[in-house]
């Protein structure tokens, strides 16, 4: 065997290198010099002599009285090495595949492999197969560094794959590891090398490796653009939403999707309300409006709900259900972050009854959604994520109104609900107005934002438009809250007829008023009292009435238009029904809907007296608020 090429053991040398491993006689001043680690280095190029002639001389070093003979060899290695490599070629990565080559240093990376020596000529590998940085990418949102990785098996038909990762993963070998689960062959006995290689590769070729803007969500981005309609935008988000994010794109041809779109837009004013809301999603953040659902509800089938809700999808993407229209079967923490992630598109969920429980009763929160802030949570490693944020609008369907009868009346106010029966259906012939949208999407959206954030003037002309039918809709019997989302509809619908449609349908202030809430609507309290009425008509058998005494249970007395509730019964019934029993007695007391004792201070209760004996009572009227004298009510 005759060992050459890198000028360590020559042809010259190989009988000596084969022979028996001679006894050293060098002196300590020797070791103090060169000669020792010169005779060392000739056997670089053979592993298993260098070692063996490393052992002899180690005894030699040891019998003159040489300490620390082997960190010496291994520094004098080391420098003759990186000696030898200097005014030559650097050493290249020899992957096959599209990507340039990369200056790799000490490594050795090939398709069959990524090794390196070590100063004792033992070789450490990385990978078995091709893996190197292609990309770094700098988030525009948080100037989080991630890089593209490109990884590729041996074999013919093994073709070239990529991974986006955070520089905190490829780090450290504890998180490096988890690399594995996409094919990466990655060990614990083999992550420290191959994070040692893509630091060393990363570094080497800093300049060389290309760096773009990526980010890891949708929206508009200060500066840049609305993603992801910016050229040369990456996206590096969660893997879970590579899906959603790939659906918002254009198919077809735009002149197919408009006629589908004014057919249905004379279909029914619902229908030109949900396209509006579509478009209406990324001016909340323009005008400063805050998050709003806009939900069709109604038990009859075929009145064209989900074909609404694809109509207003097809604006952004693909329509489909599973695709950019998300069902309600999902967590809350789901939930917030894909609204997050949509951040000023529209959010659109299909199928309400999915959260329903096993008594048929939504669990579903509006308030979760509404708020434009999510949950801030813990960080395993300590301190806290960032709370995620959105501005966008909520487009639902369902069987039943999203707010119950005893939901706050800050979750009523932040709804349209708009009933859908079957006689008067918000689209006809959906299976053909579905089929057509499925074929053609996407183009409004883009056109759409362009438009409105392509000036200053568009931008003002906006929130005047805004403004305007803002205070049209105040002058009526809507909350703020209502006024502003439906004054963000009608501005968009405004924009949409002029940039698209031009059929001059656009929505007015009498078209939508019929669909927002009343305060009376809105009021929580209001809502208890109507309940409260309702329940003592249906539970009368079980008040003492000039009639009889009570049936069972006795919740009161029933005199005339007053009806006794035994304040316990009261506290038990009204919470069951879902209301605050404080803020309930609040309420009616301070609309006269109750008496209390004078000069009590928050009293909501007199004694009454049932039977033999005399509880504490809340006397109820059930004709409405009364005209009473001051000193029969306390100071409002």
């Amino acid at each position: 065997m005759i060992f050459q090429d890198d000028g360590l053991v020559t042809a010259e040398t190989a009988a000596e290198v084969l022979a028996p491993p001679k006894k050293y006689e060098y002196t300590l001043d020797d070791f103090l010099g060169t000669e020792p680690y010169d005779e060392l280095f000739r056997y670089t190029g053979a592993p298993f002599v260098l070692q063996m002639q490393t052992a002899k001389m180690a005894q030699n070093a040891a019998e003159v009285g040489f300490k620390g003979f082997k960190t010496t060899l291994k520094i004098y290695l080391e420098t003759q090495k990186s000696e030898s490599r200097k005014n030559m070629i650097p050493n290249q990565t020899e992957f096959d595949g599209p990507y340039a080559e990369l200056d790799c240093g000490e490594w050795h990376a090939t398709d069959f492999g990524i090794y390196r020596d070590n100063a004792y000529g033992n070789r450490e590998y990385a990978s078995s197969h091709a893996i190197m940085p292609v990309e770094r990418l700098v988030n525009i949102d948080t100037s989080e560094v991630k890089l593209r990785l490109a990884y590729k098996r041996p074999g013919k038909d093994k073709k070239w794959q990529t991974t986006i990762v955070g520089k905190d993963m490829v780090s450290t070998s504890r998180t490096i590891v988890q690399l594995a689960t996409q094919g990466i062959s990655v060990t614990s006995s083999t992550a420290t090398a191959l994070v040692d290689f893509l630091n060393d590769i990363e570094n080497r070729n800093y300049d060389v490796i290309p760096e773009s803007k990526s980010i890891g969500r949708l929206g508009y981005i200060p500066g840049e653009g609305f993603s992801p309609y910016v050229d040369g935008l990456v996206f590096d988000g969660d893997a879970s939403f590579k899906n959603l994010y790939g659906c918002v794109k254009s198919k077809g041809l735009i002149g197919n999707w408009l006629d589908t779109a004014m057919e249905c837009r004379k279909m029914s004013v619902t229908a030109r309300i949900m396209l509006a809301a579509s478009f209406a999603s990324p001016i909340l953040s323009i005008v400063g409006s805050l998050p709003f659902f806009v939900h069709l509800w109604g038990v009859d089938s075929g009145t064209g709900k989900t074909v609404a809700l694809m109509l207003a999808a097809s604006v952004w993407g693909d329509p489909a259900l599973g695709s950019y229209v998300q069902t309600f079967n999902a967590t809350q923490v789901g939930q917030e972050r894909t609204a997050a992630f949509l951040n000023h598109l529209p959010f659109c969920i299909d199928e309400l009854q999915l959260t329903k429980d096993s008594r048929g009763k939504s669990n579903f929160d509006v308030y979760q959604l509404a708020q434009g802030v999510g949950r801030a949570r813990g960080r395993r490693n300590g301190g806290i994520d960032s709370a995620p944020t959105w501005s966008c609008c909520f487009l639902t369907t369902g069987e039943s109104p999203i707010v119950s009868g005893s939901a706050g009346a800050g979750a009523v106010n932040r709804v349209i609900d708009i009933e859908c029966t079957a006689g008067s259906a918000v689209i006809t012939d959906g299976q053909r107005i579905a089929n057509s949208l499925k074929q053609n999407y996407g183009f409004a959206g883009q056109t759409f934002v362009d438009k409105i954030y392509s000036s200053d003037e568009w931008l003002d002309t906006i929130r005047d438009l805004y403004q305007d039918f803002y205070k049209d809709l105040c002058q009526g019997d809507s909350t703020e809250k209502q006024a502003m989302a439906a004054a963000v509809i009608l501005t968009a619908d405004t924009v949409a007829t002029q940039l698209f449609f031009q059929d001059g349908m656009e929505l007015t202030v009498k078209d939508i008023r019929d669909f927002l809430a009343s305060k009376e609507a809105v009021s929580a309290g209001h809502r208890a009292y109507d309940w409260l009425c309702d329940w003592v008509a249906a539970n009368v058998n079980h008040f003492n009435t000039d009639m009889g005494a009570a049936q069972g249970e006795t919740y009161g007395v029933l005199e005339g238009d007053m009806a006794y509730i035994i304040r316990g019964v009261f506290d038990r019934v009204v919470q069951e029904a879902g209301f605050s029993n404080s803020a309930t007695l609040s309420y009616l007391r301070n609309n006269r809907l109750i008496e209390v004792r004078p000069g009590k201070g928050k009293g909501y209760t007199k004694t009454k007296r049932i039977g033999g004996t005399t509880p504490q009572c809340v006397w109820l009227r059930l004709d409405g608020a009364a005209d009473l004298d001051e000193e029969d009510m306390l100071p409002l």
